[in-house]
C-alpha cells in the first residue's frame, strides 16, 4: 500500500502542479516586497538626491548628525555650513539630512477671521459637555 502511494505521487501531472504551487507564493512575495519596500525606498532616494542637488547659499539645513546651520558656500562635493557667528563647518553633500523650509506668514485679516470661527466652535462643545454631565443615574435597590 505504501508503494502504491509513492507511485501515485510521482506521476508527471502531480509534479507539474506542485512546481507551479511552489513558484506562485515566491512570486507573490517578490511583488509584495517590490511595492511595499523597494519602490518607496527608490522614490525617497530620488527625492533626497534632488534636495542635495538643489542646495544653495542661504538654505537652512540639518545634518545627519543633528547640526543646524545655514549654507554659506557650495562646492562640487561639499558645502560649508555657518553654525554660529563665526563658526563654519565643511560637510559632504551626503551629510545633509533635511532642508528647513521657512513658513509663510499669514495675513492679519485671515487671523481675525479664524479667531471668529474658533470662538463659534468653542461654544458648541461647552454646551454639549453641560448636557452630558446632567445624566441622571438610576437609584440602587437595597
Amino acid at each position: 500500500m505504501y508503494n502504491a502511494l509513492l507511485q501515485a505521487a510521482s506521476t508527471p501531472a502531480a509534479g507539474e502542479g506542485s512546481l507551479l504551487m511552489t513558484i506562485v507564493p515566491f512570486a507573490l512575495i517578490f511583488i509584495i516586497f517590490y511595492f511595499f519596500l523597494i519602490r518607496p525606498q527608490n522614490k525617497k532616494q530620488k527625492e533626497t538626491e534632488k534636495m542635495i542637488a538643489a542646495l544653495k547659499k542661504g538654505d537652512k539645513v540639518v545634518t545627519i548628525g543633528g547640526i543646524h546651520g545655514v549654507v554659506a558656500t557650495t562646492k562640487e562635493n561639499t558645502i560649508i555650513v555657518k553654525v554660529e557667528d563665526g563658526a563654519k563647518i565643511e560637510f559632504n553633500r551626503s551629510a545633509i539630512a533635511t532642508v528647513i523650509a521657512d513658513k509663510v506668514e499669514e495675513k492679519p485679516a485671515k487671523k481675525e477671521k479664524k479667531a471668529v470661527e474658533t470662538s463659534e466652535k468653542t461654544e458648541t462643545p461647552a454646551e454639549e459637555v453641560k448636557e452630558e454631565t446632567s445624566i441622571e443615574t438610576p437609584a440602587e435597590d437595597k
